[in-house]
């Protein structure tokens, strides 16, 4: 019914995100480093997995910048909390109990600042959370694979922002997967969904197709929200948001998300994003850059990072790698969560801005409204009772979000 299906997709979508689509196969490799290093390689150009793609016109020689990047460090108040006290930045990784997560038990987003300020890195391991979603929205492994990246890439970007705001990451295709959105905010709430749930077996970029990649920050307190658009170049999601970062945002990072799954079972999913911040020099950048050659040794595949988690990386080790030589200052740790903001009141919202001869003419023909959440899967009906005493009570106007909220 496709009216139906048209109240799920506004009442599930109200200030929602996307996401993309994955390789069905992830077989653990047993290739050497050389020839891992060379795949990655193949298109550096615009392989934001390895190497910053853009390059800050503010970079220089540490030998001249000194003075200047430790005074613009000292402005970069986001990054120093108390948690990254001189103290702390002393401490070696083994001492950071609190962010050990043996196995990868447990779904978890770390972040770490370098010991001269100029790199900040993050990292986040999310199985339990994918294979969550697969139960709740009857997820094939290449949607479900689609949706891991997507979700990694959005919990990293959104990390570090107010814990109001929200980043969408929606992933605007031409091929079978249709579509993919995912939402996610500060304190490590997610959630998304795949447009086309039960897809057969493919590779991520036949699934994905040609499109675009489209970002939406939003704030309750902005007049309206960021947008930001690039074309989708890949089709394997993490390098095409690293693109996005490079030339929508002109961010300096390093980016990459994976998944790994046997039969219908997510064995690892999760991220990385590193980026330079104001001030830090060729020499910072160069050093990053070759300690994420040895993270590609150590994960032992294409899958970045995906393999190393697998074999029992977590996201500190991840950290460590990409900070050798670097020093360490912890910043946050939160464990992400699948979260649906989905609810009667929202469907209802929904209804009310469809014209009143339509919803009259759904509940006629079909004795009731049913819709359901393409986010977590569930289900809400309203019989024609319900909904007739909930039009003679509604007040406000349902396009304002004021008025909606203060309905709740």
């Amino acid at each position: 019914m496709m009216i139906q299906s048209t109240l799920v997709l506004r009442f599930s979508s109200v200030k929602t995100c996307a996401f993309s689509p994955i390789l069905v196969h992830h077989r653990r490799s047993s290739i050497s480093f050389a020839k891992s290093l060379s795949t990655f390689q193949k298109n550096k150009g615009r392989d934001g997995r390895l190497q910053f793609l853009f390059v800050k016109d503010t970079i220089a020689d540490s030998s001249t910048t000194t003075t200047a990047s430790s005074s613009s460090r000292q402005s970069t108040t986001l990054f120093q909390t108390s948690s990254s006290s001189s103290s702390s930045s002393s401490r070696s990784p083994q001492g950071f109990e609190t962010y050990k997560n043996k196995n990868n038990l447990d779904d978890q987003l770390v972040s770490f600042l370098s010991g001269n300020g100029e790199i900040k890195v993050t990292a986040c391991t999310i199985r339990n959370l994918v294979n969550d979603a697969m139960i709740q929205q009857s997820l094939t492994p290449t949607p479900a694979n689609i949706l891991a990246r997507s979700m990694a890439c959005s919990l990293l970007l959104s990390n570090g922002m107010q814990k109001e705001q929200t980043f969408q990451l929606t992933m605007a295709c031409d091929g079978p997967i249709r579509t993919v959105v995912s939402i996610a905010n500060a304190v490590g709430e997610v959630r998304g969904y795949a447009g086309n749930p039960g897809l057969g077996q493919m590779y991520i970029s036949e699934a994905i197709g040609r499109g675009t990649v489209q970002v939406v920050k939003m704030h309750p307190d902005w007049p309206r929200p960021y947008n930001g658009v690039t074309a989708i170049e890949h089709g394997d999601i993490d390098r095409d948001v690293g693109i996005y970062l490079a030339e929508s945002e002109q961010r300096a990072c390093a980016l990459a998300a994976a998944a790994t799954f046997n039969g219908i079972l997510c064995t690892a999913a999760g991220g990385y994003v590193v980026e330079q911040l104001p001030g830090c020099t060729e020499e910072t950048s160069a050093r990053v850059e070759e300690n994420l050659a040895k993270l590609v040794e150590r994960n032992g595949g294409d899958d970045l990072p995906a393999g190393m988690l697998l074999s029992g990386g977590t996201p500190l080790d991840i950290c460590t790698v990409v900070l050798e030589g670097l020093d360490m200052k912890p910043l946050e740790c939160v464990h992400p969560k699948l979260v649906c903001k989905c609810s009667e009141d929202r469907l209802f919202r929904a209804l009310r801005l469809l014209p009143r001869g339509e919803v009259d003419r759904i509940i006629m023909e079909e004795e009731k409204i049913e819709a359901r959440c393409e986010f977590c899967g569930r289900v809400y009906r309203m019989g024609p009772k319900e909904i007739a005493k909930r039009f003679e009570e509604a007040t406000g106007d349902p396009s304002v979000d004021d008025d909606f909220q203060s309905l709740q």
